[in-house]
């Protein structure tokens, strides 16, 4: 059985290191957070991934995933690091290259190190590469380099990770063959084959591609905003034609993809990427402009505001660059007292406190809608109606269903209409 080793078992490691390990591998994982590697190597998970409890428990119990704070030999090495932006807004490749050095101390002719870690372009060639040639290696004759970026969706990783296509990107041809034998155990769809510098700007793109046009949806929102139209319907007429599929809006852009990528292009070229700069302030602005509409929908400063949400996308325990954890601060520093509840984070990771549905709402004077969990999308009204101070709801993700006429609701479709209803209820 050939042996791999993935450094990293986060979001991505953990269901990439289970799915070889279900598909004829032995797999060691590797983790700096002991707690994780405790609760791997009891079959459990240190994360929320649909599926994922499952395969990472049969793999343990079969004795085809173990999980360890320290690398050994393998066959192949996948690295599935973090590379966070600064507060430059450049990548911190520090994870990435340490892995590489942790790595050099047990490979051997004959290996294969991928790369999974989103990188900005030319890190493999100017990065990556002189690491290894460093030692005794030649790269791309000793050993195999490839960038084989993850393009997942959380709540369907197991799904995708097998049934997605797959970009191999070697650093020579050699890399890329070997590269994608490792992937064809497994993967179902196609395997892509092409440079390791097209690898990294492909999946840059991707991601760049979907921050681009949820900054044209959000930019509809203010515009429509100003000039008294319905966004929302104004999307679902634009989306009937057949060349056309305008994003949704909301209350900005979060994880660790959509809203770090761009910059990756960025710092590589500042003076050329400005669509791409533009898009990523018009949704940087949006957590400034969701406070701007609660502040217009409360009496005072000093009201409460029940915050649904703090996840940046639905179903998920990911608050990385989540907007709403943005939000949330901005909302204290104006002086609102929150109540906060999220029932897929849990308490450890919050410096708030994480409440019942009920206790968030009680004595408030409006909702905030900041994730579409699916857990929102039919809240016990009554129980609104007698608990809130005024029962109002901001949904910045259009995901509620709401049928009482006591509780005013306002989406990014209705924000001009806003003012009318509070001095209605006023």
């Amino acid at each position: 059985m050939r042996k791999i080793c993935v450094v990293g078992l986060g979001y991505i490691g953990l269901p990439t290191a289970a799915v070889f390990a279900n598909n004829g591998w032995d797999v060691q994982g590797v983790d700096i957070n002991p707690s994780a590697v405790d609760a791997i190597n009891k079959g459990t998970i240190h994360i929320e991934e649909v599926g994922l409890e499952s395969l990472v428990s049969k793999a343990v119990e079969e004795g085809n995933l173990k999980a360890s704070e320290k690398v050994k030999q393998a066959d192949c090495f996948i690295i599935s690091v973090p590379t966070p932006i600064n507060d430059e807004h450049k990548a911190n490749l520090e994870y990435v290259k340490n892995a590489c050095e942790t790595i050099l101390g047990v490979i051997k002719n004959g290996d294969t190190v991928i790369v999974e870690s989103t990188i900005p372009p030319r890190t493999m060639d100017d990065v990556i590469a002189p690491i290894f040639a460093s030692s005794k290696f030649q790269v791309g004759e000793d050993i195999y380099l490839a960038h084989c970026p993850e393009r997942v969706l959380p709540g369907r990783i197991v799904i995708e990770v097998v049934e997605n296509d797959r970009i191999i990107g070697g650093i020579n041809k050699a890399s890329t063959d070997a590269a994608a034998e490792i992937y064809a155990t497994f993967v179902t769809g196609k395997l892509l084959k092409t440079s390791a510098l097209s690898a990294e700007m492909s999946k840059l793109m991707e991601n760049t591609y979907r921050d681009v046009n949820i900054a044209l949806a959000n930019e509809l929102v203010k515009i429509s905003n100003k000039l008294g139209i319905d966004a929302l319907e104004v999307i679902g007429l634009a989306n009937h034609h057949p060349r056309v599929n305008l994003h949704l809006p909301g209350p900005g852009v979060g994880g660790h993809c959509l809203a770090v990528d761009p910059y990756f292009i960025m710092e590589k070229a500042p003076v050329e990427s400005q669509l791409i700069s533009n898009a990523r302030s018009i949704n940087n602005s949006m957590p400034d402009f969701v406070v701007e509409q609660v502040m217009k929908l409360v009496e005072s400063q000093k009201s409460k505001i029940a915050i649904l949400g703090l996840t940046y996308k639905g179903n998920i325990d990911d608050i990385r660059e989540s907007p709403a954890m943005d939000i949330v601060e901005k909302l204290l520093d104006v002086g609102f007292s929150l109540g906060i509840h999220d029932p897929h984070v849990s308490q450890e990771n919050l410096k708030i406190k994480n409440s019942s549905f009920a206790e968030a709402i009680e004595d408030a004077e409006c909702i905030l809608v900041l994730t579409d969990h699916n857990e929102f999308k039919e809240l016990d009204e009554k129980v609104i109606i007698d608990n809130m101070k005024y029962p109002r709801i901001l949904d910045t993700k259009n995901c509620l269903i709401i049928k009482s006429e006591e509780i005013t609701y306002v989406n990014f479709g209705n924000l001009a209409e806003k003012n009318k209803f509070i001095t209605v209820e006023s």
